[in-house]
């Protein structure tokens, strides 16, 4: 950039160049009047600016546009409630592996005639939820800050930062030589060859060994590895929550997925298993199993060392670009007739069986597995579903097959509610050629419902199942599971037919279990957005869960 290129620039147009010079193609926002300067420099911007209605689902919308591509999804906030609005989201990216930058606004700095009206220490307040956080104070510290944002949001392990651009810094003329930093293209590392060498020396001396595979796996490059390892192994696999889908759960391979953290079907394969290689897994989604000294050994293979936990400490680690890595052990372990995985196959064909059961039944209110069912029979292979938190993401985990990796979007590390309808948003903007549905509760629904409007003003293709029990149906199941008494749970619902219908979005009531899978199939091909309430019949969680999970995996 040259010095007369930058003349007379102010902050904000650097910040926002600067943003362009990474790359950064829309910025989800709830702007406020400490904004407009940066709001004036967008407007003549190639950056799309969407403007959302909470701050909360703008920053899911960010968090997710990370998460499907890698780059630093970008939300942008006023001071005080819209920044507070966007700690959860905050946290949401950052638990979950998702580079996300949260830009937002202040008043001025340098001088102020309003006290301390709706001032908090943002860049405090974002400390505990952020890998980096900062106040710009000076405009010609922007593009250094900047750049430092985005490597960090972007460096293993992922996820999210701050910065606060306060009102006189926006507007403030920034020196003439003042120049914008080009991205690195710096490269991940790769494991050590002993390392790597060791870990396929414990997989040739296992007798039962067993791949695992997380969050951190969901990328392509990996995903491809993967196949190429349980096909170069017959090492058979099963899945977290978050990595469901890496490889196609159709592969003969495939044990399931641990929804659960113990007592499910999978787990009497890894009670049995002597070795775990673990690719991608982080302790911050939900336990797939307990480690206990003197057990099974288990290989951490991740792009960081392990964070060693009570129930959680591998006896190896292979550390690097887990693509490369899992190629290698692909390439030099290869097939070893040591290996015995007889009783994996027939936990295998028990998981198949027991998933196959109900899927038909026509008891109405809708009972899980035949929702589950239905939604997949018509989502095409490469079709996207945004899970929001609830009872029913267990039985889309355990019973929703996924082909590809990313076709199932959940978070099961903050696992927020209000999440699953800014995430399909997301998916419908990126992908507009793919089918994508988000699936919500009732309860995580209408934390973020106002975000309706803003899928139908960007004229977005996407259907919304919610899965309708007028409460907030799992924490009545553990309510139920620790024999407390119904309390304080339920509560009454708007129509969601009129209230999608208010929006512009076209609503659809369920009202027969035969009707549901023609009605999903109608709002997947008119276009548009569709909104679809079914009603659902949980008593089917005590009687799987507590009951013949606890009978059929003892047994089995």
């Amino acid at each position: 950039m040259t010095a007369q290129a930058n003349k007379h620039r102010n902050g904000a147009e650097l910040f926002v160049r600067a943003l362009e010079n990474e790359g950064v193609r829309y910025i989800f926002a709830v702007p406020g009047e400490e904004n407009l300067d940066l709001l004036e420099a967008l407007r003549e911007s190639s950056i799309e600016l969407i403007l959302n209605r909470h701050e909360q689902a703008a920053g899911f919308m960010a968090a997710t546009y990370g998460r499907l591509t890698g780059r630093v999804g970008v939300c942008l906030s006023t001071l005080g409630p819209g920044a507070t609005n966007l700690v959860t989201a905050a946290a949401y990216a950052q638990l979950g592996g998702m580079p996300m930058l949260m830009i937002s606004g202040q008043k001025p700095i340098k001088s102020s005639k309003q006290g301390l009206f709706q001032i908090l220490d943002v860049v405090d307040l974002m400390r505990p939820l952020t890998k980096y956080t900062r106040q710009i104070s000076n405009a010609n510290t922007i593009p250094a800050k900047l750049r430092e944002a985005f490597r960090l949001a972007s460096e293993e392990r992922p996820g999210a930062v701050h910065l606060e651009l306060p009102e006189d810094i926006a507007s403030e003329v920034a020196d003439i030589d003042t120049h914008i930093f080009q991205p690195s293209d710096a490269r991940r590392p790769t494991a050590s060859t002993k390392s790597l060498d060791m870990a396929c020396d414990m997989i040739s001396k296992a007798k039962h060994p067993l791949i695992m595979i997380g969050a951190g796996a969901n990328r392509k490059r990996v995903s491809q590895a993967l196949i190429h390892l349980v096909n170069a192994t017959g090492i058979p696999f099963f899945t977290t929550q978050m990595g469901k889908g890496v490889v196609d759960e159709r592969h003969p391979r495939y044990l399931g997925n641990a929804a659960l953290s113990a007592g499910d079907f999978v787990h009497c394969a890894i009670d049995h298993a002597d070795l775990v290689i673990n690719v991608g897994h982080d302790v911050v989604e939900k336990p797939p199993f307990f480690m206990k000294p003197g057990g099974k050994q288990v290989i951490h293979v991740n792009f960081s060392a392990a964070d060693v936990d009570p129930v959680y400490f591998p006896q190896h680690e292979v550390v690097g670009d887990i693509a490369n890595s899992v190629d290698y052990l692909a390439e030099r372990c290869g097939q070893c007739s040591s290996h015995d995985f007889r009783r994996f196959m027939e936990v295998k064909a028990s998981v198949d069986s027991h998933l196959a059961e109900k899927v038909d039944d026509s008891r109405f209110p809708v009972i899980p597995q035949r929702i589950v069912h239905d939604v997949r029979e018509v989502m095409p292979e490469d079709g996207i579903i945004a899970l929001d938190n609830g009872m029913y993401k267990l039985w889309f985990a355990r019973n929703y097959p996924a082909y590809d990796n990313n076709t199932v979007l959940l978070d099961n590390a903050l696992a927020s509610m209000g999440a699953g309808l800014p995430s399909a948003m997301m998916a419908a903007m990126l992908y507009p050629h793919l089918k994508v549905m988000a699936v919500c509760g009732d309860g995580g629904f209408m934390m973020n419902s106002q975000e309706l409007e803003t899928a139908v003003r960007l004229k977005l293709n996407l259907v919304v199942l919610i899965i309708n029990d007028n409460a907030y149906g799992m924490i009545k199941w553990k309510q139920s599971q620790e024999g407390f008494a119904n309390f304080g749970l339920d509560y009454n619902n708007p129509d969601f037919v009129k209230y999608a219908d208010a929006y512009g979005a076209t609503g659809h009531h369920v009202s027969r279990a035969e009707d549901l899978q023609p009605t999903l199939k109608h709002a997947m091909t008119a276009g548009g957005v569709h909104l679809i309430d079914v009603p659902v019949d949980y008593s089917e969680n005590q009687r799987v869960f507590d009951e013949e999970l606890v009978k059929l995996t003892c047994n089995l």
